[in-house]
C-alpha cells in the first residue's frame, strides 16, 4: 500500500477537519515546504503518536520462538504430503521467526535443506546445510544432513567433495553412534546407493558446469551516454517550459534497442496484504506466503530460501552478502521500525529510505544541499538557492536565477551539463505540491512527523554525518533534534514526489494451477522505486517504448522505430488499448497533473462519435454492431431493434461473475465444470458483444487453458488462437501481450507435437519478444529449449535413390 493503513488516514483527515478554519489556512497556504513540516509536526500530540503506536501493533514483525515451532510444523505437514514448494515457505517462515544460533533456526534450516532437495535446488539446498550446521544443527542429527550434502554433492558432478562427506559421515558413524539400528540400516542403504553414483561421476570424464544464467546478457548498452549515464548515446536531454525535461533521439532508432538500463537510486519492496495481528490465537500466524516471503528486500531477487534480519522477521535477503549491505545502508534503522512503516505505507518508506541513502554520496555536499544558508527560516537547502527558491511549491528549483555566476541549466545536471544520477537527481523531481490538496499535505506531514518522533524516541543515530548507523548506547543523548528537522523536510519532499514520479517495479506472475503444462501469467508490482533517468521520460497513451525490470534494473527499450528528433515517450499507467479517452485523462489529471494531448488522445477527441470501438455491443437478432448512448440502436440496414445501455452492462457484469467462477473452477482442477460453463458464457458473449470483446477473448483464453490440461491439445489451440485474435485487436500484432500469448500458443503447439506449427509460432513468439525483453528473458529461453528439442525430431531428409 502506498499510503498509510485506512484507520491512520481517516484519523487524520478527522483531526484535519477539527482543527480551526484559520489554522487550515495557514497550512494550505504555507510557501514553502519546512513551514507545512513545521506547522503540521507542532499539531502532533501524544495522543496522536499512541493512537499510531496502537495500530502498528497490530503488525508481527518481531522474532517468535513459537511461531518458529508452528511454522516447521506446518512446513512438516506440507513436506509429508509432497507439496516441497509450500513446505519450503513455511519453513522460511520458521527461520524468519527464529534467533540466530539457536536449535529453533538450524532445524528449520535443515528442514528447508530438504525441501529444496526434492525441488532440484541443490545448490541452494547445500548453502542451507552449511548454515543449519553454522546455527547448531543436534549433532545426533548430523548423519542425514551429511547424506543429503553427498547426494547434492554428487548431482553436482563434484564427486572429489562427495567422497570426502562420505568420509566424514562414515567416521562420524564409527566415533559416535547416535542411531538406532533400523535407522542405522536405512543410513547405510543410502550410502552404498550413493557410493556407487560417486564412483560412476569418478569414471566419467571431469565436465565443469556452464556458468549459471548470464542474467544480464544482451543488457549492456552498445554505447553508454556521456552525459546521461545509464542511458543510451542514442538519446539526448532537453528542457522545455511546459513539458520539463525529457528525452530525444539523435538519430534512428531500430525497435528493440536498449536505451536505458538503470539501477533504482531507492527501492522498497511491495509488502503485499501483510495482514494485521488476528484476535484468534487458532490463526495467530498467517502461512500464505507473500512477496515478501519470495523476494530479496534489497535486489529484489527471487529466492526460495532467503536469510532473516537477526533483528526482526520482517526482512528477509536472498543472501548474506545482501543482508550486511542492506544493514550497512538503511535497515540497521529501519529494524526496529517495521512494525511502523507497514503502517505509514511504502511512500513513507521509500522517502526515509532516500534520505538515509543520501548519507553514503559527498556528505558535506548532502548537507549543504538541504542546510545552504540556514538563514531566513532556518532550514537545509541547496547552496545555491534560496528557501523560497528551492522549497516552493512544484519549482523544485527549475528555471529559477540565482546569486552565483555558475547556474546549472537543468536540473539534476552537475555545473559540466552531466545529468547526475544520485542524490541530486533526486532531490530535484519535482514534488508538484501546489497541485496537492491541502488534506493530503498534511496527511504526509504529520506521517512524516511521527515518523521523525520515532527515531529521535529510539535514539537512532539516522542522520549523523559519520555514516555508522548504529544504536546509541544508553548513557547518550540523542543528537537529532535540528538536524532530524532538516531531513524531516528532505522526507516530506521525497513523499510528495512519489505520486508523480514513483515507479512500479513489475514481474511476471504464475497463476495458473501448478499442474498446469501452459503458462498463465500476470504482471504484478513487486515494488515501489526511484529511477532518476526514467522518470526524465515523458508520458503516451500510445507509447514507444517498453519497460522491464530484473530486480531493481529497469530497461527500456526501443517498441517501435523512432526517427531522430522524435521525443522518448513510455506509458504512466492508462493505455489506449486498455481504457477510452476520457478515462485516461481523468485518471492521468488526477495523479499527475496534467491534461494528456498526445496523438491518441487528439485523435479521440477529434471524432468522439467515430463509432461503437472494440468493447461494443451487438444486436442479437443480426449480428450487426449497436450504437448510441443510453439507447443503442442496432447499425444493421434492415433491422429496428434498439435496447437500453443499462440492460446490456447488468448483462455484461453477469457474464463475468459467471467466467469468474469458471476460471476458479479451472484453478482448483474442476475441468469438466469449468468448461460446462466457459461454454455456456461463450455462447452467451456471441449473442450480444462483439467478437473483439476483451470478455471474449478472456473466455477463449480460459478454454485453451482447460482442454491443454486436460491433454486436448487441438482444442485449446483452437480456442488459442481465437484469443490471440482479440489481443492482437486490443493491443496490435507487436504488442508484449501479443507476445505472451504467442508463447502460450508456441506452448500448446510444442505439447501437441504439431511440429511446423510450433515452430513457426516460436518464430513469431521471440520475434515479439526479443524487442521488449532482449535474450535474457524467461520466455524467450524457453522458447529456445523448445525449438532445440523439436528440431532434434524433425526426420532427416533422404536423398533420392540412385
Amino acid at each position: 500500500m502506498d499510503l498509510p493503513v485506512d484507520e491512520w488516514k481517516s484519523y487524520v483527515l478527522q483531526k484535519w477537519s477539527l482543527l480551526p478554519k484559520s489554522i487550515q489556512v495557514t497550512i494550505s497556504t504555507a510557501e514553502t515546504l519546512n513551514d507545512l513540516f513545521l506547522h503540521s509536526s507542532a499539531l502532533l500530540q501524544p495522543e496522536d503518536e499512541m493512537f499510531l503506536k496502537r495500530l502498528s501493533g497490530g503488525y508481527v514483525v518481531g522474532k517468535d520462538p513459537d511461531a518458529s515451532l508452528f511454522y516447521r510444523e506446518k512446513g512438516n505437514k506440507k513436506f509429508q504430503a509432497k507439496d516441497y514448494m509450500g513446505a519450503a515457505v513455511l519453513y522460511s517462515k520458521g527461520v524468519s521467526h527464529s534467533g540466530p544460533n539457536s536449535t529453533d533456526i538450524s532445524l528449520c534450516y535443515a528442514n528447508r535443506s530438504a525441501a529444496l532437495f526434492h525441488l532440484g535446488q541443490y545448490e541452494t539446498c547445500l548453502k542451507d546445510i552449511v548454515r543449519a550446521q553454522m546455527h547448531g544443527y543436534p549433532e545426533r542429527l548430523q548423519p542425514k544432513l551429511l547424506l543429503r550434502k553427498a547426494e547434492c554433492l554428487v548431482t553436482l558432478g563434484r564427486p572429489q567433495e562427495a567422497s570426502q562427506t562420505i568420509i566424514d559421515l562414515e567416521s562420524s558413524f564409527a566415533a559416535k553412534p547416535t542411531l538406532s539400528a533400523s535407522q542405522f540400516q536405512i543410513l547405510q542403504r543410502t550410502l552404498c546407493r550413493v557410493k556407487v553414483k560417486v564412483q560412476e561421476k569418478k569414471n566419467l570424464p571431469e565436465i565443469f558446469p556452464e556458468a549459471l544464467t548470464k542474467t544480464f546478457e544482451g543488457m549492456d548498452l552498445r554505447e553508454e551516454n556521456e552525459q546521461i549515464p545509464g542511458a543510451s548515446s542514442s538519446v539526448t536531454l532537453h528542457i522545455d517550459p511546459l513539458k520539463g525535461r525529457f528525452l530525444v533521439a539523435t538519430k534512428d532508432i531500430l525497435p528493440g534497442e536498449l536505451l536505458v538500463k538503470e539501477d533504482a537510486f531507492v527501492s522498497v519492496l511491495n509488502p503485499g496484504e501483510v495482514p494485521l495481528r488476528p484476535h484468534s490465537l487458532e490463526s495467530k500466524w498467517e502461512i500464505q506466503a507473500t512477496s515478501g516471503d519470495l523476494h530479496c528486500h534489497r535486489c529484489l531477487r527471487h529466492t526460495l530460501a532467503p536469510v532473516p534480519c537477526e533483528g526482526c522477521s520482517y526482512a528477509k535477503y536472498c543472501s548474506q552478502e545482501c543482508m550486511q549491505q542492506a544493514w550497512d545502508r538503511y535497515h540497521s534503522v529501519e529494524c526496529s521500525l517495521g512494525a511502523l512503516l507497514l503502517t505509514l505505507g511504502v511512500f513513507c518508506h521509500v522517502a526515509l529510505r532516500s534520505t538515509l541513502l543520501a548519507r553514503f554520496e559527498d556528505v558535506g555536499k548532502v548537507i549543504k544541499k538541504l542546510c545552504g544558508e540556514m538563514s531566513n527560516q532556518g532550514i537545509c537547502l541547496p547552496e545555491s538557492k534560496t528557501p523560497a527558491q528551492i522549497l516552493k511549491y512544484g519549482q523544485g528549483g527549475e528555471g529559477e536565477k540565482t546569486d552565483k555566476a555558475v547556474e546549472t541549466p537543468i536540473p539534476g545536471c552537475d555545473i559540466n551539463g552531466k545529468y547526475e544520477r544520485n542524490y541530486n537527481a533526486i532531490f530535484h523531481l519535482l514534488p508538484h505540491t501546489e497541485n496537492h490538496s491541502p488534506e493530503y499535505k498534511f496527511l504526509c506531514a504529520v506521517s512524516v512527523s511521527a515518523l521523525c518522533r520515532q527515531l529521535e524516541a529510539a535514539g537512532l543515530q539516522a542522520f549523523t554525518t559519520d555514516l555508522k548507523p548504529t544504536k546509541l548506547k544508553a548513557a547518550e543523548t540523542p543528537v537529532l533534534g535540528a538536524e532530524l528537522n532538516v531531513w524531516g523536510v528532505a522526507m516530506l519532499r521525497h513523499m510528495l514526489q512519489l505520486q508523480c514520479n514513483a515507479q512500479a517495479i513489475t514481474t511476471i506472475q504464475q497463476t495458473g494451477s501448478k499442474e498446469s503444462l501452459i503458462a498463465d501469467t500476470r504482471r504484478v508490482r513487486l515494488a515501489t522505486a526511484l529511477f532518476p533517468v526514467v522518470s526524465l521520460l515523458n508520458h503516451s497513451c500510445s507509447p514507444n517504448t517498453s519497460v522491464s525490470f530484473i530486480g531493481t534494473i529497469a530497461t527500456i527499450r526501443a517498441s517501435q522505430l523512432i526517427r531522430s528528433g522524435q521525443e522518448i515517450l513510455h506509458c504512466y499507467g492508462p493505455h489506449e488499448s486498455r481504457m477510452g479517452v476520457a478515462e485516461r485523462r481523468q485518471k492521468l489529471r488526477s495523479q499527475y497533473f496534467f491534461d494528456c494531448d498526445c496523438p491518441p488522445c487528439e485523435r479521440e477527441k477529434q471524432r468522439p462519435s467515430a463509432g461503437p470501438g472494440r468493447e461494443a455491443f451487438r444486436c442479437h437478432r443480426c449480428r450487426a454492431l449497436l450504437q448510441g448512448d443510453d439507447v443503442l440502436s442496432c447499425s444493421g440496414p434492415a433491422c429496428t431493434e434498439s435496447v437500453g445501455r443499462d440492460l446490456l452492462v447488468s448483462r455484461l457484469q453477469d457474464l463475468q461473475q459467471q467466467v469468474g467462477a469458471a476460471q476458479k473452477h479451472l484453478r482448483n482442477g474442476r475441468l469438466e465444470l469449468a468448461i460446462q460453463l466457459l461454454l455456456g458464457c461463450q455462447s452467451d458473449a456471441e449473442s450480444f458483444l462483439s467478437a473483439e470483446h476483451s470478455v471474449v477473448g478472456e473466455i477463449e483464453d480460459a478454454l485453451a487453458q482447460a482442454y491443454a490440461a486436460l491433454g486436448d491439445w487441438e482444442k485449446s489451440a483452437t480456442h488459442l488462437q481465437k484469443s490471440l485474435q482479440v489481443v492482437e485487436v486490443h493491443h496490435g500484432p507487436s504488442s508484449v501481450e501479443m507476445g505472451h500469448e504467442l508463447f502460450k500458443l508456441a506452448q500448446v503447439f510444442f505439447n501437441g507435437c504439431a511440429i511446423p506449427e510450433a515452430l513457426n509460432t516460436i518464430q513469431k513468439a521471440e520475434k515479439v519478444l526479443l524487442v521488449h525483453y532482449g535474450p535474457w528473458n524467461d520466455e524467450i529461453r524457453e522458447l529456445q529449449k523448445m525449438k532445440s528439442c523439436l528440431l532434434d525430431l524433425l526426420p532427416i531428409p533422404v536423398g533420392p535413390k540412385e
